[in-house]
C-alpha cells in the first residue's frame, strides 16, 4: 500500500472488509484500528495537533511543554510502544536526548505493506536495539508479532510496554466498561511528580499495575462502549507480558499539552509493573515475586505475539467476548 496521511502525518494503512489499522511512520503508533462497520476507532487521538517528532525542537514548540516527555507528547498516539524503558529517563539520560517511554516512541521506521499486512523497522541507536513489527488482518482480528534485536554484546535489562491507549468517542466517563482476569494489584500515588509510595486501597484515576492471573496461559483485556456498541481488545501471552498497567487521565493535568482537556485511559501490557526510570525498575527487581523487566542476551532476537479483536453491535460485555474471538486462532 502507498504511503497516506493520517491527521496531518505520515502514515501507512492496511484494511480488509472489517477492519481498518493505520500506522504512524514516525513514532510507530498504532493510530488507528477501525471498525468499518461502525466507523469506531478506540484508540486515543490526543486533542492537540500532532506533528512529527523529527520536526520537534523545544525553542519552536513550547505547547507541548518543556521535559523529557515533550518530544514523545508531540507525535503520541492510539497504541505506543514503550522501550527499552517503560517511565521516564534519568538525569544523565535525559541529558543524553533519552525521551520518555525509549526511543521507540520517537524513531523513524521503515514501512512495506500489502493490502492486508505491513512490516515497520526501525534502530535505535542509543539502546543498540533493532525493531521489527509485522500485522496482518485476520477477518476482525489484527495479528500483530514484534521482535526486538540485542545488537550489543552485552546482556541487556529492558522495560517493554505495549502502551495501548483509548479515547472519546469510545471512552465515556462512567460508561465504558473493561474486563481483564487479574488476580493482585496495587495503586500507584503520585507526589510532587515522583512515585513515593503504594497503597493498597482503589482510587479513582492516576495509575494502577495489575499481576495477570498466573494460572492463565493468555491475559487480555476487552473494553466495550455502550453508546457504539463496540467491544475492543487485546490478548497476549502471559508469560511475555505478566504485567497490566491502568493508567487514567480525566481532565486533571492543567500543564502544555495536556491544558486540563483531555480524557484517555491506558490499557499498558507489558513485562513492568510500573512506569520508572531504568535504575528504579532494576533496584524493584521484582513485585509480588514477578520481574520487573526483561533480559535479552547479547546479540541474540526475542519475539513476543498479540493480537487485538474488534467488533460491532455488542450489547454486553461478557468478559469472554473478544477473548474468544481471537484465542481460537491465537497461534505461537
Amino acid at each position: 500500500m502507498a504511503e497516506t496521511r493520517y491527521r496531518g502525518r505520515r502514515a501507512t494503512s492496511i484494511e480488509n472488509e472489517w477492519v481498518r489499522v493505520t500506522v504512524l511512520h514516525e513514532g510507530g503508533h498504532i493510530a488507528e484500528i477501525l471498525d468499518k462497520r461502525s466507523g469506531v476507532n478506540p484508540l486515543w487521538t490526543p486533542p492537540w495537533e500532532s506533528i512529527e517528532p523529527s520536526s520537534y525542537d523545544p525553542r519552536k514548540h513550547p505547547e507541548y511543554g518543556a521535559d523529557a516527555e515533550s518530544k514523545l507528547l508531540s507525535g503520541i498516539m492510539g497504541h505506543n510502544l514503550c522501550m527499552d524503558i517503560f517511565g521516564g529517563p534519568s538525569a544523565e539520560e535525559a541529558a543524553a536526548g533519552l525521551t520518555v517511554h525509549g526511543e521507540a516512541s520517537v524513531a523513524v521506521y521503515e514501512v512495506t505493506a500489502t493490502r492486508t499486512a505491513l512490516t515497520q523497522r526501525a534502530c535505535l541507536p542509543q539502546a543498540q536495539l533493532r525493531l521489527e513489527r509485522s500485522i496482518e488482518l485476520d477477518q476482525r482480528t489484527v495479528r500483530v508479532a514484534e521482535t526486538v534485536e540485542n545488537e550489543s554484546a552485552t546482556d541487556r535489562p529492558i522495560g517493554w510496554t505495549e502502551h495501548v491507549t483509548l479515547g472519546p468517542p469510545f471512552l465515556e466517563k462512567g460508561a465504558t466498561e473493561f474486563r481483564a482476569p487479574a488476580t493482585k494489584f496495587l495503586v500507584l500515588e503520585e507526589g510532587n511528580g515522583e512515585l513515593h509510595r503504594f497503597t493498597d486501597a482503589p482510587v479513582s484515576g492516576g495509575f494502577t499495575t495489575h499481576l495477570v492471573d498466573p494460572a492463565r496461559d493468555t491475559a487480555f483485556f476487552v473494553a466495550w462502549s455502550p453508546r457504539s456498541q463496540v467491544a475492543f481488545g487485546y490478548i497476549w501471552r502471559r508469560a511475555d507480558f505478566p504485567w497490566l498497567g491502568v493508567w487514567e487521565e480525566n481532565h486533571s493535568r492543567k500543564d502544555a499539552p495536556w491544558n486540563g482537556r483531555t480524557l484517555t485511559r491506558g490499557m499498558e501490557f507489558g513485562v513492568s509493573p510500573v512506569a520508572e526510570t531504568r535504575r528504579q525498575m532494576i533496584e524493584r527487581g521484582n513485585l509480588f515475586g514477578v520481574p520487573a523487566f526483561r533480559w535479552i542476551p547479547a546479540r541474540a532476537r526475542v519475539e513476543v505475539r498479540y493480537c487485538a479483536a474488534i467488533q460491532s453491535n455488542v450489547t454486553a460485555c461478557p468478559a469472554g467476548l473478544v477473548r474468544k474471538a481471537v484465542e481460537v486462532r491465537f497461534e505461537y
